[in-house]
């Protein structure tokens, strides 16, 4: 395991997903414009009560998903400085095809969820819409800022 590649390139993962996850996350979460706001209200048991609040009480939340993003980002990018070597193409690409993996995963996850949860399909599909979207732009970040921390053979 490369320890830059894990820490730096994590935290390169994380600042992409965040701020990718902000543009997305308007258009599929929010409450006034986003397309799951009415599914999210009939379904507002299951959210946390910062989230029913009107508007959200995003601090709140940020506590929690601050930290967990963080750790979540810097596992993978652990994980990619293992397997990257499995990868061909320059780093942005071998960045894009990690970025395939984790979406693969976390629809495994979420299908998973799904047979557990007793969520509106609406609410799936967009979810992985959306992780999608942010992890893969998120791989190729972490891809190029691993190639340039240390330099892999294309």
């Amino acid at each position: 395991m490369n320890w830059k590649i894990t820490i730096v390139g994590g935290l390169v993962f994380y600042v992409v997903l965040f701020a990718v996850s902000m543009g997305t996350g308007h258009f599929i979460h929010s409450q006034e414009a986003g397309v799951l706001a009415e599914v999210y209200r009939t379904t507002a048991s299951f959210w946390r009560p910062e989230l029913n609040m009107s508007p959200p009480d995003m601090a709140a939340m940020l506590k929690m998903w601050i930290p967990s993003g963080i750790l979540a980002a810097i596992l993978a990018a652990g994980v990619y400085s293992v397997v990257r070597s499995s990868l061909t193409g320059p780093g942005w690409k071998r960045g894009l095809k990690f970025g395939v993996i984790v979406v693969i995963f976390a629809m495994v996850n979420a299908l998973g969820y799904r047979g557990v949860l007793n969520l509106p399909d609406q609410i799936w599909l967009w979810w992985m819409v959306g992780g999608a979207f942010t992890n893969l732009v998120a791989g190729i970040a972490l891809g190029w800022v691993a190639q340039k921390l240390a330099p892999a053979g294309g």
